[in-house]
């Protein structure tokens, strides 16, 4: 096929009077300067037509995605291919009484040719990268890992490719001698090896994804993923500080990835309150009668007081509270935390609610609420879990509890003086 377009391209040259095979260098050179100026018109025929056309297309589109890649001048480096592919074709005509020049001119071009296109494919991936990123599709796919990993492809190609077309041998003959610098090249190049093979299970395995919170604390990150690419991951501390983290580190270590809470809709709230021992009791009649009008706690008392007559009813010596039960203010009081939070409009009702009691300790009884907000937001996370503490906090005393606190000086001499 080359041959023949490239006999009609002879014949097109005899008929305007140019000779395809000159006999001196003036000759050869004046065909040479024809050649660079055909290439010339070609390249300035595409770009202010075809590529200016489709530029004003582009622009007048509703669609964005087509921008991004006029933006980043794919069609324009498409178009510096026309010159280069035209020389190929026309030069070595110009060039047939000098061999080795037009063996040489071939190459080159074909070199230039590979370089070109590279290029104007590294762009349009490029553009695809951001597209991916504007449809937020990098949320779920680290497309730039993958965008890396065919640059990286396309690279070592294009460079074997160049080697063999200069050199005028087979590319696998440069493949076969790959196989004997492999260990040199494990040796020198471990820590990208390492990388690049970690960058592509985290892209497979959805582990790090751009946005995510991840906490690590041996690298000191504790943050948003801003940019997961083959070798490093880009994380955004809360501080604004960055941390960069190797790719293998995130496949050998151990991590945090908040990603689950995130997409869970709840973020956990797990806090406890120390109850002074001492100020555990039975509640009185009294107590009984305040208590009760608490409408958290209406229901409650209504469900316990039947259970509980029923139940001393059948025990002798009923008056000692050893033989019978009672209720006690920290197991009323853990009912209405339960009652509160499940009326509560900031606490995700389909996860985890427990108010449980914790194994004593020297600090008094911990009272521990374990639930989820329904706004994963920091700054609405931490005033809903304040708001809730200092509710309990305030609340305790109608219940005849106190907080436990550890003695401070002035306590320590106010004892000594009794």
């Amino acid at each position: 096929m080359d041959q023949e377009l490239r006999a009609s391209i002879t014949q097109w040259l005899a008929t305007v009077g140019i000779d395809s095979q000159p006999a001196d260098g003036v000759s050869t050179s004046i065909l040479v300067i024809v050649c660079f100026i055909v290439a010339f018109i070609g390249y300035i025929f595409v770009k202010r037509g075809v590529v200016s056309t489709m530029n004003m297309v582009i622009t007048r589109s509703r669609v964005h995605w087509d921008d991004i890649f006029m933006r980043y001048r794919v069609l324009e480096k498409l178009a510096k291919l026309v010159p280069a592919l035209i020389l190929n074709i026309i030069l070595p005509l110009a060039l047939t009484e000098h061999e080795v020049l037009a063996s040489l001119a071939d190459r080159l071009l074909d070199v230039t040719i590979v370089i070109l296109f590279v290029r104007a494919v590294y762009s349009a991936l490029d553009a695809a990268n951001e597209v991916a990123d504007v449809n937020l599709v990098s949320r779920r796919l680290p497309i730039k890992s993958f965008v890396q990993l065919f640059k990286l492809f396309m690279f070592f190609v294009a460079i074997i490719i160049s080697i063999s077309v200069l050199a005028d041998q087979s590319p696998v003959y440069f493949l076969s001698g790959l196989g004997v610098a492999t260990g040199l090249v494990m040796l020198v190049f471990r820590d990208t090896i390492l990388g690049f093979v970690a960058g592509i299970q985290l892209a497979a395995n959805r582990m790090v994804s751009p946005t995510d919170w991840i906490q690590m604390d041996k690298y000191g990150a504790d943050g948003a993923v801003e940019e997961v690419s083959l070798t490093t991951v880009k994380v955004r501390n809360w501080d604004q500080t960055i941390t960069m983290i190797p790719a293998y580190a995130l496949v050998s270590d151990a991590f945090k990835n908040w990603r689950g809470m995130s997409e869970s809709g709840g973020r956990r709230i797990k806090r406890s309150v120390q109850i002074d021992i001492s100020s555990i009791g039975f509640l009185t009649e009294q107590d009984r009668q305040r208590l009760s009008k608490i409408n958290l706690l209406k229901s409650y008392f209504a469900a316990k007081s039947q259970e509980i007559s029923t139940f001393n009813a059948q025990v002798e010596d009923a008056d000692m509270p050893v033989n019978s039960r009672h209720l006690t203010n920290v197991g009323t009081f853990r009912a209405y935390m339960l009652a509160y939070l499940k009326q509560h409009e900031k606490v995700h009702k389909d996860m985890t609610l427990l108010v449980r009691q914790l194994a004593p300790t020297s600090s008094g009884v911990p009272i521990e609420l374990y639930i989820f907000t329904n706004d994963i937001r920091w700054a609405a996370y931490e005033d809903i879990q304040a708001d809730i503490f200092d509710h309990v906090f305030a609340i305790l005393p109608e219940f005849g509890l106190r907080v436990y606190q550890g003695p401070t000086g002035a306590d320590v001499r106010s004892l000594q003086n009794l």
